[in-house]
């Protein structure tokens, strides 16, 4: 079995701290040795970023469009034994892992590959200045300059270790930016692969730098290194406030993306069908390990029954077991300490006094190894909970009805520590609409869970800082400067 090496200044180097098992969360069999970087490596990688920027970010957006594609068609070429890894890494179903792993991150590659040929630069109107203590009268010129942040770690998430690295990666170096990369411990993998096609790709030495780890010290060297101006982290609202905190010190710029507890408005006139299908996608995608899922159902009491009846019957049909196997919808979740994780919180659920519609006890696929996580509904619950209030990450969903008009589904909706994404069903389009506008999320969706990938994309409250995806990932990406000229 290889053992995976680091990637630092443009080099495959030995980790000082040896390597550890990448465990296959569906039959618990070793996927391959991940490297433990030390702190000093972690400095080293920080070091070889700051040294390329300078070289890097005077490089022609052609050139950097032109490694960004052809890193994408090693992917492409490379799309099979890869997205075999990933499936393995995560134990996403194929499915999940051909299209919304592997072929997300080759098409942000891409995307981004255009993206480095936008326009950076823009002139504002000019203004006409009196004679004065500034001096004489004069017409001032101005120029919008967006240039690069510097040196961007970026650290990522274990539920997609392409599209969530890709999303970051891809359009920080298409501004000019250089990058140090910390994957998840427990599928980094393939975020080296990215790395190796990178490198395939022609990229500078330094530009692109991978580390990796299980040691907490990992992520606190690639965070608070003084080459470093900008953090990029998608994952837990408490791990991102910590990393936030570490960022005040120095000022260090912030993109975060963090947690999420989506809710679902479903309306007395809702098409009942459509809003099934979308909170189904919590229990299908990544087995309910994405921020963006809508867990928490607010529905009104008129159509709660059939809601409850149709979400249970949709259920029914769900196949849990072996990602690689055929009709496989609901895979096992990241880690045994995840699944006792989310297993208790569907007793904590019960304790509360939520009624479990479906689900709730542990599946056995196989020869009982894995850690799969039964799809559950929680019914009859109510907004004051922990199990509505605090984010599960696993394949399971809440339902709280409520009496009222739109004013109290948006109260209830609102009444959220989180903000990422929410959710609308209603017959009628300009009521939907109105809701939405109201709702405290980043994005909200209007009869439909499904997203534009050039919208911003980020959350209110403590749903994470800033906004990317499409062209606003190059605006995260960078620093604005203004041009002042007098004629």
């Amino acid at each position: 079995m290889n053992a995976q090496s680091l990637y630092i200044g443009g080099e495959w180097v030995e980790p000082a701290g040896g390597h550890y098992d990448v465990v296959n969360p569906a039959d618990e069999s070793v996927v391959g040795l991940a490297p433990e970087a030390s702190r000093a490596q972690v400095a080293d990688a920080a070091r070889a970023a700051a040294e390329a920027f300078e070289s890097w970010s005077r490089t022609a957006p052609e050139t950097r469009a032109a490694i960004l594609d052809r890193a994408a068609d090693i992917m492409q070429r490379e799309f099979a034994p890869w997205t075999a890894l990933a499936r393995a890494e995560t134990g996403a179903p194929t499915g999940i892992a051909r299209g919304m792993q592997v072929g997300v991150g080759v098409a942000r590659f891409r995307r981004y590959a255009k993206g480095a040929l936008e326009p950076v630069e823009k002139g504002l109107p000019p203004q006409v200045t009196e004679a004065g203590p500034m001096g004489r009268a004069s017409i001032l010129g101005s120029l919008e300059v967006r240039q690069p942040v510097g040196v961007v770690t970026c650290i990522t998430s274990y539920n997609n270790p392409w599209a969530n690295p890709a999303g970051k990666v891809a359009p920080a170096l298409a501004m000019g930016n250089t990058v140090v990369v910390k994957p998840a411990p427990q599928d980094p993998l393939s975020v080296f692969r990215m790395a190796q096609a990178l490198h395939e790709a022609g990229v500078p030495a330094g530009v692109v730098n991978v580390v990796g780890g299980r040691s907490v010290e990992v992520g606190e060297a690639a965070v608070d290194s003084p080459y470093v101006d900008m953090v990029s982290f998608t994952g837990s609202t408490g791990v991102g406030q910590r990393i936030a905190e570490v960022c005040g010190r120095t000022m260090k710029r912030q993109l975060m993306e963090l947690g999420g507890k989506g809710a679902a408005v479903v309306m007395d006139d809702a098409d009942l069908d459509a809003a099934v299908m979308g909170i189904g996608t919590t229990f299908s995608f990544y087995s309910g390990q994405i921020c963006t899922a809508p867990t928490r159902v607010i529905v009104h009491r008129s159509v709660y029954g059939q809601l409850v009846e149709k979400l249970t019957g949709y259920l029914a049909f769900m196949k849990v077991g072996d990602p690689a196997a055929a009709g496989t919808v609901v895979g096992p979740v990241i880690s045994a300490a995840h699944r006792d994780r989310v297993e208790s919180y569907v007793e904590l659920g019960k304790k509360e006094g939520a009624r479990i519609a479906y689900g709730g006890e542990r599946p056995v696929v196989g020869d009982g190894k894995g850690f799969y996580v039964a799809p559950t509904l929680l019914v009859d619950c109510t907004n004051d909970m922990r199990v509505v209030r605090e984010e599960i990450f696993g394949p399971v969903v809440v339902v709280v009805p409520f009496d009222g008009d739109e004013d109290e589904a948006v109260r209830l909706a609102n009444d959220s520590d989180f903000g990422l994404l929410s959710y609308v069903w209603s017959g009628d389009s300009a009521r939907a609409f109105r809701i939405a506008r109201r709702l405290r999320a980043g994005g909200v969706g209007v009869n439909t869970i499904g997203r534009n990938m050039e919208a911003p994309f980020g959350g209110f409250k403590r749903s994470g800082v800033g906004r990317d995806v499409g062209s606003y990932a190059l605006h995260a990406y960078s620093e604005i400067q203004s041009i002042v000229w007098t004629t």
